[in-house]
């Protein structure tokens, strides 16, 4: 039986990316800066306005996947693509990355594969219209038991909270881990996603071994400023991280709490920075670092994301750590 470091269950999307500048996106209607979903006829519409497409395998779970593979870690991938041209592009880049893509493309079915239009505009901001597509029939039948109850740490993307089958997927897939005696843990996704799912998420983070968020997410989970907010979580939660955008990353486990210097830096493309900072806080959490080593490894392998378009890692991660001396 295979066994994993990590195995991630969220939504498979195909990113394709163009640059784009604040006029371009009044002109579509688009909100800068965020991700929004969008049905099948706008994200043909949006796809079709699109200049100098690059395509490449997204969705944020499986961002984090590619930077473990980066990392050297054994890492699997739940989720579901239609067996179409961009569901079998998905799948095959997955598998070259270094990921077990668990499940095969679907045949037949009504939707295609999911993908994001993603627009970048000049000062390295992103502008998400996701059409989500098949990943969005992900359900409990997806979630193998071998896959899920063979695994050291389980990563959950918020995001499968939107659709009810998602949700059976995800506390299913948290159940097999945990009992196999496997970490669960969840990234919070976006405010949007938590004010959304408020209740579900504060029961699902008391039965987690860590949570990721960005201050807005821990704010809107909690509905209190940060402070109080990360103290509530403390006791929720086994392990809390907290990233402030260009600002300290926060780690509290219990009475532990630790600041993590970040290094400004002008992004190219802030695609996947919270993607792989997931995947260098991971790394250093499965190979049992201290909480400071593991909030250093995420910010470097968020820097070095940052620095060039495209969401999933270009250098070699484990040489920075190394040259940064936390490996």
């Amino acid at each position: 039986m295979t066994t994993f470091d990590v195995v991630g269950i969220g939504n498979a999307i195909v990113d394709v990316i163009s640059p784009a500048d604040d006029s371009f996106l009044d002109l579509m209607g688009i909100e800068k800066g965020i991700m929004q979903l969008v049905e099948r006829e706008r994200g043909e519409m949006l796809y079709g306005a699109m200049k100098e497409r690059v395509q490449a395998p997204g969705g944020s779970v499986a961002n984090t996947l590619a930077g473990l593979g980066n990392l050297g870690l054994k890492t699997g991938f739940i989720g579901r693509v239609h067996d179409d041209a961009l569901g079998r592009f998905y799948a095959k880049s997955m598998v070259e990355d270094g990921t077990d893509f668990v499940n095969p493309p679907v045949p037949g079915g009504e939707l295609p594969t999911s993908r994001s239009m993603i627009f970048v505009s000049p000062d390295g901001e992103r502008s998400m219209n996701t059409y989500l597509g098949i990943s969005s029939e992900l359900g409990p039948d997806d979630v193998s038991d071998a896959v899920a109850g063979s695994t050291q740490v389980l990563f959950l993307e918020g995001y499968l909270y939107d659709k009810p089958k998602g949700k059976e997927a995800f506390e299913r897939a948290a159940k097999l881990c945990r009992e196999a005696g496997g970490k669960a843990g969840i990234a919070l996704s976006d405010p949007f996603c938590v004010d959304r799912h408020r209740d579900d998420f504060r029961r699902l983070v008391r039965d987690l071994d860590y949570v990721i968020g960005n201050e807005h997410e821990w704010e809107s989970l909690y509905q209190t400023d940060l402070s109080s907010a990360l103290e509530q979580a403390a006791e929720d939660a086994g392990t809390v991280v907290c990233t402030r955008s260009g600002h300290d990353v926060l780690l509290v486990r219990g009475e532990e709490t630790v600041s993590v210097p970040v290094r400004r830096i002008v992004p190219v493309d802030a695609t996947g920075a919270g993607d792989q900072f997931a995947a260098g806080f991971l790394y250093g959490f499965v190979t049992g670092q201290t909480l400071a080593v593991a909030g250093r490894m995420g910010c470097i392998a968020a820097a070095e994301v940052i620095s060039h378009y495209g969401a999933r890692p270009e250098a070699d991660l484990k040489a920075l750590f190394r040259k940064e001396g936390v490996l």
